[in-house]
């Protein structure tokens, strides 16, 4: 059994869609707080699907008790060998309802919710409720070496392994000049929820003084009628094309010219590989484990985050080298090809579910 917390579209949405493949080899039901895109894709694939309402993102008292409850029943009624939580408030309510009902669970974290960059309070609160919740797992997952490494200096825990985010290997992409931007621009484009820890208003402000430069950002969100309105007043109406959410990205992908990730905190972020798969150069913040994924001076650029002069620098240097750009595409696709695609990252994952079922075995007994 598998469970998240939101079912739209996101990248720990896309990551446990790729874990779907392994239902040749196990039976696997999709829960989620919501039904929506990742529930949708589930019972495409003929799998089963339930909706927990009690299980939100929010911290509610109420209905977080609930939600442990509801968890704890559905456990006892299914009876999986093994529970396989993502997003935090999943994975916390999760952990405490497959104690309660006897089932070993494995934690996913997407990038923690105390990553550096968050907020103080937030940060604290998550530190000491991971701190609870780790000795319920029965093995954690980080997607990226920075996250395991922080969980280890902040002594959250000091079983997390790594197993990077992964996307299906696709073709590459062959680009013409016929696809870049109107008029000869450069198009920069952005895969990303309008919301918190993005930050599509930053690579806004970084290009309105790029006048070579028009900017396609692709997803929906809670800012998204805020930063339209910032696009009005730095005069970019012309500029910037609000894509909303997209079913056809690696078409889209495939039509731009850089690839931009602003983030103030990040985990392991599956647009990047998507762009990286598209043979795109990439632009990022310098947050979580973005690094382990665009090498800097090879690939793409890695900037501080929330700069707008170093976005702005980084930006000019790709839109005034055309070669440049096709040389870090090409070693972004060539580096995907090697180190992040599906079927590795799914024997890791199906080796981390038998040590599971062969330490409940010891344990328990035949």
């Amino acid at each position: 059994m598998v469970m998240i917390t939101r079912a739209e579209r996101g990248g720990a949405q896309s990551h446990v869609l790729e874990l779907l493949n392994l239902r040749d080899r196990a039976r696997i039901t999709v829960v989620s707080g919501e039904d929506g895109f990742l529930l949708e894709e589930a019972r495409a694939l003929g799998l089963e699907t339930v909706v927990v309402p009690s299980l939100v993102a929010q911290i509610d008292p109420r209905r977080d008790v609930a939600a442990v409850r509801d968890v704890a029943r559905l456990l006892q009624k299914h009876r999986p060998d093994l529970l396989h939580l993502h997003s935090s408030k999943a994975g916390l309510i999760g952990r405490v309802a497959a104690r309660l009902a006897g089932v070993p669970a494995v934690f996913t974290a997407h990038g923690w919710a105390f990553t550096e960059g968050a907020s103080p309070a937030r940060r604290q609160l998550a530190i000491w409720s991971e701190r609870l919740a780790a000795p319920l797992s029965a093995a954690i997952i980080a997607v990226s070496e920075y996250d395991r490494a922080l969980s280890e200096r902040l002594r959250v825990t000091r079983r997390a392994r790594t197993i990077h985010n992964a996307l299906p290997e696709g073709s590459p992409v062959t680009r013409t000049e016929a696809e870049s931007g109107a008029g000869g621009r450069v198009r920069l484009l952005m895969v990303a929820r309008f919301a918190p820890p993005k930050n599509q208003a930053l690579l806004l402000r970084a290009a309105a003084a790029l006048p070579g430069t028009e900017v396609w950002l692709i997803g929906e969100g809670p800012d998204l009628a805020e930063t339209q309105a910032l696009a009005e007043r730095l005069g970019m109406q012309d500029r910037v094309w609000f894509a909303g959410n997209r079913s056809d990205v690696g078409e889209l992908l495939a039509q731009g010219d850089v690839f931009c990730l602003c983030s103030q905190y990040e985990g392991f972020p599956i647009s990047i590989l998507e762009a990286m798969r598209a043979g795109l150069p990439v632009v990022a913040s310098d947050v979580g484990g973005v690094a382990e994924a665009v090498l800097h001076g090879r690939t793409g650029l890695v900037v501080p985050h929330d700069d707008v002069a170093h976005w702005r620098l980084a930006l000019t240097r790709l839109i005034d080298d055309p070669e440049l750009r096709a040389r870090y595409g090409r070693a972004g696709r060539e580096q995907f090809e090697a180190a992040f695609t599906t079927a590795p990252m799914l024997e890791r994952v199906w080796e981390v579910y038998q040590e599971v079922w062969a330490g409940r075995r010891r344990r328990t007994g035949p």
